[in-house]
């Protein structure tokens, strides 16, 4: 049994494992503590079992919710925590599994504390500023996190977003399809978020506070389980369009798009 500490966000997890299966998942993509976090008491304690279940077949969850715990459970994984957020048990049938499941925990976690949102999107820095990019599946959210390069990366597939009534600050985060990150990323303020859309042209048009507080709502990882979370995401996503304008962005396959951001 391996027991170790990370951080996600402000977050300080504790992870233990019941074999070494899932080791190298967490090694190459959750960076090890500061030394100056070692101390620090955990926010939330995950218990992770190796075996459950089958292979990776849809996205669909079923929640259900008892006085003991809350369970989330999907083909290749299920979930069980306490209703303050302080321990959960996963049991995953492999590392994608896994991915999804932390992916699904954290999300709840910071939904539930009203900290901020996990939304699906990449996000790169540019002059200690971090635009976002959105976008309905194939729109091209990992395409613009590599044509961003040399920038750093915050996201590639889930963006890390605290949010406050003062500002909105995006973190790195671990939750990767490919591009790799850094541990050592500072959080930075988010300037931009873009709705991208494949195109012969390069245009940036800025959209209505309304218009893009909906088009964000189905951008949010969210497990739908009662109507107060509804609630927060929702008071969250208007937080964020009074702060941060919203663009959509139509791009071609090049890193010209940034002559519009930067």
């Amino acid at each position: 049994m391996n027991s170790f500490k990370t951080k996600i966000g402000e977050h300080i997890i504790n992870i233990t494992l019941d074999t070494n299966r899932f080791i190298s998942f967490f090694s190459k993509t959750f960076p090890p503590i500061k030394n100056e976090d070692r101390d620090l008491p955990s926010h939330l304690n995950i218990y992770i079992e190796s075996g459950f279940g089958k292979s990776f077949v849809n996205y669909d969850v079923s929640i259900t919710d008892d006085y003991e715990f809350i369970q989330y459970q999907r083909q290749d994984y299920l979930i069980k925590v306490d209703h303050y957020f302080t321990r959960a048990q996963i049991f995953a049938h492999d590392e994608l599994a896994l991915k999804h499941a932390l992916m699904n925990v954290y999300s709840a976690f910071i939904l539930h504390h009203n900290w901020g949102l996990l939304i699906h999107s990449s996000c790169a820095i540019d002059n200690h500023q971090a635009h976002l990019f959105a976008g309905h599946s194939g729109a091209g959210k990992s395409t613009a996190a590599k044509l961003s390069s040399p920038r750093p990366l915050l996201s590639d597939e889930a963006t890390l977003v605290k949010v406050t009534k003062d500002s909105i600050t995006i973190f790195d985060s671990p939750f990767r399809s490919e591009q790799e990150g850094s541990s050592d990323q500072e959080h930075v303020p988010l300037t931009s978020i873009q709705l991208l859309f494949q195109s012969t042209q390069i245009e940036r048009l800025q959209l209505k506070k309304s218009e893009a507080y909906i088009q964000l709502i189905d951008k949010v990882f969210y497990w739908n389980r009662n109507s107060e979370e509804v609630t927060r995401i929702m008071k969250m996503l208007k937080t964020i369009v009074n702060q941060v304008p919203v663009y959509n962005l139509k791009f071609q396959k090049n890193n010209k798009f940034w002559e519009l951001i930067s």
